[in-house]
């Protein structure tokens, strides 16, 4: 059996469920969510994610806290990262256990629900430590982004 792309690992439907859980997660916080899927394979899933992180331009919200769920669909392994304003206020465990969440969903073969779970875990977080403000703005789209 021939392994799914980035581009079949959900449904236009699941597509839609996980940009509709960014978007409510991200409605309590001044913080941004990505979830970008891929094909590449690479030696450090980790390493990885973090360039996707600066190649979407994740790095430049007002206040340095949006964070990547990445997930390397060719290899079937996944990364939680966040930028310099949330390492400052979340504590160093709570990305592998978010990322824990995500894969016994994965494993069990429910993907979106997955994705779900971790955008629910971060925007819970992040709306705790950075707030919404009043003039708050969506500056990364909630589109999951799809690369190769």
């Amino acid at each position: 059996m021939r392994a799914l792309t980035a581009a079949e690992w959900l449904s236009p439907t699941d597509l839609d469920r996980v940009r509709q859980a960014v978007h409510l997660a991200e409605s309590r916080t001044s913080g941004e969510i990505r979830v970008h899927l891929d094909d590449t394979i690479v030696d450090d899933v980790l390493d990885h994610a973090a360039f996707v992180f600066e190649e979407l331009g994740m790095h430049r919200t007002k206040h340095r806290n949006a964070a990547l769920i990445y997930v390397s669909v060719a290899e079937q392994r996944a990364a939680v990262i966040g930028d310099a304003g949330i390492h400052e206020k979340l504590p160093n465990g709570y990305w592998n256990s978010t990322l824990g969440v995500m894969l016994e969903q994965f494993k069990a073969g429910c993907y979106a629900e997955g994705l779900c779970l971790g955008v629910e875990r971060l925007g819970a977080q992040l709306a705790q430590h950075f707030p919404r403000e009043g003039d708050d703005r969506n500056e990364l789209t909630d589109e999951v982004s799809i690369g190769r």
